[in-house]
Protein backbone atom coordinates (compact mmCIF):
# COMPACT_ATOMS: atom_id res chain seq x y z
CA UNK A 1 0.00 0.00 0.00
CA UNK A 2 1.31 3.45 -0.83
CA UNK A 3 1.79 6.13 1.76
CA UNK A 4 -1.02 8.68 1.66
CA UNK A 5 1.36 11.43 2.73
CA UNK A 6 1.20 13.68 5.73
CA UNK A 7 -0.81 16.53 4.14
CA UNK A 8 -4.22 14.93 4.59
CA UNK A 9 -3.54 13.30 7.92
CA UNK A 10 -4.90 14.26 11.30
CA UNK A 11 -3.48 12.89 14.53
CA UNK A 12 -6.22 11.67 16.84
CA UNK A 13 -6.81 9.30 19.73
CA UNK A 14 -9.24 6.39 19.52
CA UNK A 15 -10.26 3.71 21.96
CA UNK A 16 -10.11 0.49 19.98
CA UNK A 17 -10.74 -3.01 21.33
CA UNK A 18 -7.57 -5.00 22.09
CA UNK A 19 -8.67 -7.87 19.84
CA UNK A 20 -9.11 -5.52 16.89
CA UNK A 21 -5.66 -3.98 17.43
CA UNK A 22 -4.12 -7.46 17.58
CA UNK A 23 -5.77 -8.35 14.27
CA UNK A 24 -4.61 -5.09 12.69
CA UNK A 25 -1.03 -5.73 13.86
CA UNK A 26 -1.08 -9.20 12.31
CA UNK A 27 -2.50 -7.92 9.02
CA UNK A 28 0.09 -5.10 8.92
CA UNK A 29 2.95 -7.55 9.52
CA UNK A 30 1.65 -9.97 6.88
CA UNK A 31 1.31 -7.17 4.32
CA UNK A 32 4.58 -5.47 5.28
CA UNK A 33 2.57 -2.35 5.99
CA UNK A 34 1.80 -0.08 8.94
CA UNK A 35 -1.14 -0.25 11.30
CA UNK A 36 -2.14 3.27 10.25
CA UNK A 37 -2.31 2.24 6.59
CA UNK A 38 -4.41 -0.83 7.44
CA UNK A 39 -6.81 1.18 9.62
CA UNK A 40 -7.16 3.87 6.92
CA UNK A 41 -7.81 1.21 4.26
CA UNK A 42 -10.49 -0.53 6.32
CA UNK A 43 -12.16 2.74 7.32
CA UNK A 44 -12.23 3.87 3.68
CA UNK A 45 -13.80 0.56 2.59
CA UNK A 46 -16.38 0.83 5.36
CA UNK A 47 -17.29 4.39 4.38
CA UNK A 48 -17.59 3.43 0.71
CA UNK A 49 -19.89 0.54 1.65
CA UNK A 50 -22.00 2.93 3.72
CA UNK A 51 -22.28 5.33 0.76
CA UNK A 52 -23.41 2.44 -1.45
CA UNK A 53 -26.21 1.68 1.03
CA UNK A 54 -27.47 5.25 0.76
CA UNK A 55 -27.61 5.32 -3.04
CA UNK A 56 -31.00 5.48 -4.70
CA UNK A 57 -31.76 2.18 -6.48
CA UNK A 58 -31.67 2.68 -10.24
CA UNK A 59 -35.23 1.42 -10.73
CA UNK A 60 -36.50 4.29 -8.55
CA UNK A 61 -34.83 7.03 -10.60
CA UNK A 62 -37.41 8.46 -13.00
CA UNK A 63 -35.07 10.82 -14.85
CA UNK A 64 -32.07 8.53 -15.36
CA UNK A 65 -30.74 10.55 -18.30
CA UNK A 66 -30.52 13.71 -16.15
CA UNK A 67 -29.76 12.19 -12.75
CA UNK A 68 -26.33 13.21 -11.49
CA UNK A 69 -25.49 12.33 -7.87
CA UNK A 70 -22.16 14.19 -8.10
CA UNK A 71 -21.50 15.53 -4.59
CA UNK A 72 -19.04 18.17 -5.77
CA UNK A 73 -21.62 19.54 -8.21
CA UNK A 74 -24.19 19.74 -5.41
CA UNK A 75 -21.73 21.62 -3.18
CA UNK A 76 -21.09 24.15 -5.94
CA UNK A 77 -24.83 24.66 -6.43
CA UNK A 78 -25.57 25.13 -2.72
CA UNK A 79 -26.53 28.71 -2.03
CA UNK A 80 -26.69 29.60 -5.70
CA UNK A 81 -30.04 31.40 -5.39
CA UNK A 82 -29.99 34.73 -3.61
CA UNK A 83 -33.20 36.31 -2.37
CA UNK A 84 -33.88 39.68 -0.78
CA UNK A 85 -36.07 38.26 1.97
CA UNK A 86 -35.63 34.91 3.72
CA UNK A 87 -38.41 32.33 3.53
CA UNK A 88 -39.44 28.98 4.96
CA UNK A 89 -38.88 26.48 2.13
CA UNK A 90 -40.94 23.76 3.82
CA UNK A 91 -43.93 26.06 4.24
CA UNK A 92 -43.55 27.25 0.65
CA UNK A 93 -43.67 23.66 -0.63
CA UNK A 94 -46.63 22.78 1.61
CA UNK A 95 -48.62 25.83 0.49
CA UNK A 96 -47.83 24.96 -3.13
CA UNK A 97 -49.16 21.44 -2.56
CA UNK A 98 -52.33 22.88 -1.07
CA UNK A 99 -52.76 25.03 -4.18
CA UNK A 100 -52.07 28.31 -2.37
CA UNK A 101 -49.85 31.03 -3.78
Amino acid sequence: MTDIGTKNRLRTSLNIDKDIIKSIKIIAINRNSTQTEIINEYLKKGLEAEEDKNKIPEYLIANKENYNPDKERKKKMAGIIKVKKSFDAVELINSSRRGEQ
